[in-house]
This record gives C-alpha cells, sequence and structure tokens, in this order.
C-alpha cells in the first residue's frame, strides 16, 4: 500500500438506503478509503425506509417494522445505540418472544355482506393458515417437492381439508373466504402478486429471528439520517441518478498523470466518476428493467438470469384518516372478507372493477390519542400496482364504498384524508421487496451478490460488488438484510486494505 493518499482504492457506492449507507459508513470507519463516495438519485436517504408526515404524525411509507428486535438483528442494535426506540422494545423479554414476528392484535373482521364474523370461525381459519403456511417451509432440502409453488401447496392441502369438513355449505364457503382472505395478507408478506408465483422449495430458508416486531416512535427515517450524518457531508451527492457503469476498463483521470481506473460511472446529468470498486445498492426491480443498459460490458450471463428468475413485487400502503372511528374500541387490526371469493377459484383479472378487493387488512395506527383515528390498509401484486395509476380522490371513493358495505352502514361518512405508497411507479425502486420466484431459488441471490469479475485472481481486481436485500440469501425482503449486505461488501473490500483492523468490523457511530 502506498502512503500517498491519491493512490488509496477510490470507492463508489451507489444508493443510499441502508444497504448503500451501511458500506459506506463501514468503509468510512477506515483510514483506508479516503476517496469514498456516496451517489443517490433521489433526494433523500433511506431508500425503501420512507417516512413521511400525515397531519402531524409521522407514518411510514415503506419500510414499518423491525422484524425480530433482537441481539442477532443489526437494525436492531444500531437503532438501539442511536436511541431510537422505546423502553419496553428494547426488554430481555420482548427480544426473547418468538411468535414469528406479529404478536396476534385485537380484531374484528367484517364480511362483504356488512356484518361482522364469528371471532371463533375467524380464528379456526387463521390457525389452520398458520398450520399448513408452516408446512410449506419444511421442503427445504427434499430433493423433489410435490408442487412448484407455496400457493399450489396451501390449495392442494386446503381441498383435502375440505373433504373432511362437516359444516354445512353456507359455513363452509364463509370458512374458504377467511382463508382466502390470509392468502393475500401472504401476498403483502411476500411482496407478491400471487403465491402461486413463489417457490415452494427455497420459501424455507428465509430466517426469521426472535423478538416482537417493534416499530420506530419516531420514524424508521431516523435511522438512515443518523447514518447519514457519520459521514463527511461532501462524501454523499444526492439528485444523481447513474446512466452507465462501465467496467473492466482503462479510464486515465485528466488531473492526475498516470492514474488510471478500471470503473467509470457517468451519470445521467453527463458527469462521470472514476473508480477502483464500485458497490451497487439498487433495488432488483431496477436491475431488471434496467441492467442491459446499466451495467457495461453485459452481466455474466448467470448473473443476468438471476436477476430475470428472482421475484420483485409491490406491497403498497394506504392511509386512511377518519373523523370518527367505525371499528369498536380496543379494535387494532380491520379484516376484510369477501364471502363470494375462495382460494380454490381462481380471481378474475378485471383490475378496474376488483382492485380494492386485494386490500384485506388494516392495522389501527397505535396509540389513537397521537394518531387520532388512522388506518393503514396493505394491497400487494397487480392490484397493488393498478391503485398507483388513480387519484387521491378515486382511491377515496373506492375504499369508501367498500367500507360502507363491509360495515352494511351506507351512510358512514369517508375517510378525511388518504395518503398512499407508490412503490412500482418510483423509478428508482419499481416496487417494494424481492422473493424468490417459481424456477428461482437461494442460489440466484448468492449468484447476484456475486462481485465482478468473476474470475479476478486477484481480490484486489474486483470492480463491481452488488449489495441489496435481494443479494442476502436468509434475510431478503428486509432491512436488516439490506444492512448486513452492505457491510458484508464493505468488509470484503476492508479485508483487502485494512490491514490495521482499526475498524474492528464495527460502523462509526
Amino acid at each position: 500500500m502506498e502512503a500517498d493518499g491519491e493512490a488509496r482504492p477510490r470507492v463508489l457506492v451507489l444508493g443510499a438506503g441502508l444497504a448503500g449507507l451501511g458500506a459506506a459508513q463501514r468503509l468510512h470507519s477506515s483510514r483506508a478509503f479516503p476517496h469514498l463516495r456516496l451517489l443517490e438519485a433521489t433526494g433523500r436517504a433511506g431508500g425503501r425506509v420512507c417516512s413521511q408526515r400525515l397531519g402531524g404524525e409521522v407514518v411510514e411509507m415503506g419500510a414499518h417494522w423491525i422484524h425480530g428486535p433482537s441481539k442477532e438483528n443489526p437494525i436492531f442494535q444500531l437503532a438501539a445505540e442511536y436511541g431510537l426506540l422505546e423502553e419496553k422494545a428494547m426488554s430481555q423479554e420482548n427480544q426473547q418472544i418468538e411468535v414469528g414476528g406479529h404478536p396476534l392484535l385485537p380484531s374484528v373482521s367484517y364480511s362483504s355482506t356488512g356484518k361482522v364474523l364469528s371471532p371463533e370461525l375467524v380464528e379456526w381459519a387463521r390457525n389452520l393458515f398458520s398450520i399448513l403456511l408452516d408446512q410449506t417451509r419444511e421442503f427445504l432440502h427434499v430433493m423433489q417437492v410435490p408442487v412448484p409453488s407455496v400457493g399450489e401447496y396451501l390449495c392442494k392441502e386446503i381441498t383435502q381439508q375440505v373433504k373432511e369438513w362437516t359444516d354445512d355449505d353456507e359455513t363452509k364457503r364463509v370458512k374458504l373466504a377467511i382463508l382466502n382472505t390470509y392468502f393475500k395478507l401472504e401476498c403483502c408478506v411476500s411482496g407478491t402478486h400471487s403465491m402461486d408465483l413463489v417457490a415452494l422449495g427455497p420459501f424455507g430458508e428465509y430466517t426469521m429471528l426472535p423478538g416482537l416486531d417493534c416499530t420506530f416512535p419516531s420514524g424508521y427515517g431516523g435511522l438512515p439520517d443518523c447514518i447519514l450524518s457519520s459521514l463527511p457531508e461532501e462524501s454523499v451527492i444526492f439528485h444523481k441518478p447513474v446512466k452507465t457503469i462501465c467496467w473492466a476498463g482503462s479510464y486515465r483521470e485528466e488531473s492526475h498523470e498516470g492514474r488510471t481506473f478500471p470503473v467509470q460511472v457517468e451519470c445521467e446529468d453527463g458527469e462521470r466518476f472514476l473508480a477502483d470498486h464500485v458497490i451497487i445498492t439498487v433495488p432488483l426491480g431496477f436491475l431488471k428493467e434496467h441492467h442491459k443498459t446499466f451495467i457495461d460490458p453485459p452481466l455474466p450471463p448467470r448473473k443476468a438470469e438471476a436477476i430475470r428468475q428472482l421475484g420483485f413485487g409491490t406491497n403498497n400502503k394506504i392511509f386512511l384518516e377518519f373523523e370518527q372511528p367505525f371499528w369498536p374500541p380496543g379494535c387494532q387490526l380491520i379484516e376484510a372478507v369477501w364471502e363470494d371469493e375462495s382460494p380454490l377459484v381462481k380471481a378474475g383479472t378485471d383490475l378496474q372493477a376488483k382492485w380494492f378487493r386485494k386490500l384485506t387488512v388494516f392495522i389501527v395506527l397505535q396509540p389513537p390519542e397521537r394518531y387520532g383515528h388512522v388506518l393503514c390498509g396493505f394491497i400487494a401484486g397487480k392490484e397493488s400496482e393498478y391503485m398507483e395509476t388513480l387519484t387521491d380522490a378515486e382511491v377515496l371513493t373506492a375504499l369508501t364504498d367498500v367500507i360502507r358495505r363491509l360495515t352494511g352502514n351506507p351512510h358512514l361518512a369517508p375517510p378525511k384524508k388518504v395518503l398512499r405508497s407508490q412503490w412500482h411507479s418510483a423509478p428508482y425502486t419499481r416496487g417494494s421487496y424481492s422473493y424468490v420466484a417459481v424456477g428461482s431459488s437461494g442460489d440466484d441471490i448468492d449468484a447476484l451478490a456475486q462481485p465482478l469479475p468473476e474470475d479476478a485472481a486477484d481480490p484486489r481486481l474486483l470492480q463491481i460488488l452488488f449489495a441489496g436485500e435481494a443479494t442476502h440469501r436468509t434475510f431478503y425482503s428486509t432491512t436488516h438484510g439490506a444492512l448486513l449486505s452492505g457491510w458484508r461488501e464493505a468488509d470484503r473490500l476492508l479485508s483487502l486494505y485494512d490491514t490495521s483492523k482499526s475498524h474492528q468490523h464495527k460502523p462509526r457511530l
């Protein structure tokens, strides 16, 4: 390693989501990288962490919970160190609870016939779905799976169950309708249009951490803001969308004789940056749409195939603020059940007529003393993408009609405010998060994470590194997966250049 600072490796990080911020913070904690730059296409940090205001209160347009807030979760640890969490969330008791994420909230289930469904019937259906979903995680190392997708497996099992039901036809119909609601909810969890698109074999590879999922009282956006504030201001450049990353080249810097770089990053505004190493942290949705022009020479076939095969779907939120609640006191979760639907009957594809039926679950933002009467609904898939094309007024009208139908009250006052996310329309995101689709596996995630060139004889010759939630084999779709992937790629470079061990694999807070 030459003593001259100018000869030190030049690193560019693309994207200021948690993967990019995590990588940049980790690299900045070492003296080996004085020429670190972080380029972000938009005007803010955080990526798919996006806290906004609804009235006077913060709501989450993107990432909502810390999933599995316990000692193994770096998001939880970092948030605790920055003082961003409530005492209760940090308690040992909360960290040890193993419920697979969310607790069962006090809920009410409304039927499309305008009545409240029997809590016992709903609980029965929820338990059955949960048991069957757990079974789908048991095919991880099975040589041959019975069916390709999680959805097909669930339907196959439910078909068998129905044969043993002794209820009258009306009760059977309602049971299937409730189960269909949980299919739609699982689409939101997996970020997919249909569970028929989610591969059965690898489904169990996704790992859930212990801990009772918690939120940030002042907004998830506080975390990227804290990381950002630890970086030198001049090292982060906003409103800098990248057009093309040219690698495997020899680019001479005009101002420094004799210094050449293997990578040149050209931005949409024409500005060029030269680098020894570039860490790409853009979402998989963006890579699916642009990788053929974004990276030159083109990606190796195996990596391009991984990008094509892996799933990346949309899960949006719709916030509705009411003057008065229509739900019972103490209720924290509202479920909408369409009684004419069944998971065993394929739904129609008329998005215009039925998009709102995919919106099955609303959480009541807590506490009401702080938020007033605000519901947050979740909607995934093609219906979610269609919703993005509508105006706020059209969404408000449709959902007012839905809520009047569910409650059986045709005179119910409409929400006074609507706010929604539009992740599919976001040009640098193009959706919400990744899943392992039918035809792909965890090997595709590893292929996506593989640095370039693949045949580099010397690790110092690695030019393009990849991070982001879609590159973490067991924590894909999560913020902790994103952060860990950024740390992984930073550590890859630190192991090559920083022999002092001064960083101790710990970001500077």
